[in-house]
């Protein structure tokens, strides 16, 4: 699928996995990120840029006091009535899985951690990179807190929005949540 003539998406957060036809942008450089900046310094685009933003993974290597400062960046650079997507690991599926004791939901090698405990442990920190984990009301509060409205809960590749390229750049369905999020 690709965007609309005119339309302009914000692929952030993209890390080594820039897509054509976004704006990919990420704090590191690298082959297929068309802007490296570190969003707590604000990013590089003029306020109401893009009809809508994607950030796939992103917000769990935010430092918690950085959250909705995070979020109210993103939400500057959306024109009005722009939509905010965010997949981001769901801690209550990991939590559910520990308790069925499902091996196959995590993504931790046996080799690596074979204790199903330590496989939820490394899943939810994922090696140290996550600073905050995710549930649905906490991820509805924070983009309440950051000024959007009509904020979604959504499943895997289904939008409420009226972009339905937005999810394009879903990944990892088994262990995320994905919330949609209005700019006023």
């Amino acid at each position: 699928m690709s965007a609309d003539v005119g339309v302009k998406r914000l692929n952030w957060g993209c890390g080594a996995s820039g897509v054509p036809g976004w704006v990919n942008s990420d704090r590191k450089e690298g082959p297929g990120i068309d802007v490296s900046a570190d969003i707590g310094d604000g990013l590089p685009f003029e306020s109401e840029s893009f009809d809508y933003a994607v950030a796939i993974h992103a917000l769990p290597e935010v430092p918690y006091d950085d959250l909705v400062p995070v979020l109210e960046e993103l939400r500057r650079v959306l024109k009005r009535g722009g939509v905010l997507r965010v997949a981001l690991p769901d801690l209550e599926k990991g939590v559910a899985a520990y308790q069925r004791g499902d091996r196959d939901y995590f993504l931790v090698p046996d080799e690596e951690w074979d204790d199903l405990g330590s496989k939820l442990i490394v899943q939810l920190v994922w090696y140290g990179y996550s600073r905050t984990l995710f549930v649905a009301g906490f991820v509805e509060e924070l983009l309440r807190k950051s000024g959007f409205e009509q904020v979604r809960h959504l499943a895997y590749r289904q939008t409420a929005s009226h972009f339905p390229e937005i999810v394009e750049l879903d990944n990892r369905e088994r262990e995320s949540l994905f919330v949609e999020a209005t700019k006023p």
